[in-house]
């Protein structure tokens, strides 16, 4: 939650290139992948610390989900003060952060849904982005109840493709699944996006290619930090910097998420008469609540356990041994 020297060059191989899809099988030659492996290809983002032999060795994992990757450019964020954040959020067990459950508001005018959402979440601005956009298929929006025992997420991630990078935004093209099950009724809605974020202002806007039922989804994306333990540690209400909220929390602060999209969506023609579009809309309000919910669930989760994204863990177990060779060093001397 990362980039690396050179990835500019990988980056630029695939811009506006088909997808490619292989495998290193067990003998350590390729072979093709199946469909619901075609995420792996990207777009990827390696720590920039990580030395070429480290490197090397994460490329012999199996999985990506097991390597040291990210989705989001590291490039316009500071990633050690993101792994401190994620320590402090592990570590703080006395004073517990949930942040409120999502508030949806919903407007329905000539057809068009218009969802406004706010919510609160108890991890940094770049992580939140990262959970949003990572095309792992990590257990995000795993519903922790109608699909805990088959492993199974409600949102999916099939393909990714980057359109365009130019300096801290960039152009995804995004296919993904979404599984919803209401009223003893549940289904698939395969879902084809296009992205544009910018990984410095943490933003980004979505527009459908094609999705089914559809005929206008849209929306947008704005993650701004909340500085958690202003009250608490710093004795005040008042809007202050990051740099001040560090300064006066001792560096102790917490700082989780503040989150505002807007989602607006139209049923196709057909579809957009009483009763089946009150339906449909019901079910994709549904959904979208239940997706935040799933979201809000993983961090409360997370924060509960020592459990960090392998890139994270990399900088921490990088950190720890920086500490230790400092102290043996003073030993010394």
């Amino acid at each position: 939650m990362g980039i690396f020297p050179g990835f500019g060059g990988w980056i630029n191989q695939n811009i506006q290139q088909p997808l490619k899809t292989s495998k290193r099988s067990k003998n350590g030659k390729s072979s093709s992948v199946s469909e619901e492996d075609r995420y792996i290809q990207g777009p990827w983002y390696w720590d920039p610390d990580i030395s070429p032999k480290e490197k090397a060795e994460s490329m012999e994992i199996d999985h990506v989900k097991s390597m040291p990757l990210s989705a989001t450019d590291p490039r316009y964020y500071d990633l050690d003060e993101l792994v401190r954040q994620n320590r402090l959020w592990n570590s703080e067990k006395k004073h517990p952060w949930n942040g409120a459950p999502a508030k949806v508001k919903v407007k329905t005018k000539k057809g068009l849904c218009h969802l406004n959402i706010d919510f609160t979440l108890g991890s940094p601005p770049q992580s939140v982005s990262e959970m949003f956009t990572n095309p792992r298929n990590l257990m995000y929006f795993h519903s922790m109840g109608k699909y805990k025992y088959n492993w199974r997420t409600r949102l999916d991630t099939r393909a990714t493709k980057v359109l365009k990078k130019d300096g801290p935004r960039q152009i995804t093209e995004v296919e993904k699944v979404l599984r919803w099950k209401i009223l003893g009724y549940n289904g698939t809605i395969p879902i084809h996006l296009i992205i544009d974020e910018n990984h410095q202002k943490v933003t980004a806007t979505y527009k459908k290619v094609k999705v089914k039922h559809m005929k206008v989804f849209e929306g947008s994306w704005k993650i701004q930090p909340l500085y958690v333990d202003q009250e608490r540690l710093c004795k005040s209400r008042s809007r202050i910097s990051e740099e001040q909220y560090k300064k006066c929390s001792g560096g102790k602060g917490r700082i989780g998420s503040k989150v505002t999209m807007e989602h607006i969506f139209e049923p196709s023609s057909l579809l957009n008469v009483p009763p089946v579009s009150w339906f449909i809309r019901g079910i994709a309000v549904k959904v979208t609540k239940a997706l935040l919910q799933d979201l809000r669930e993983y961090v409360i989760t997370y924060n509960k356990t020592e459990t960090v994204d392998p890139l994270v863990y990399a900088k921490i177990k990088e950190s720890i041994q920086k500490e230790k060779e400092t102290e043996l060093k003073e030993l010394e001397d």
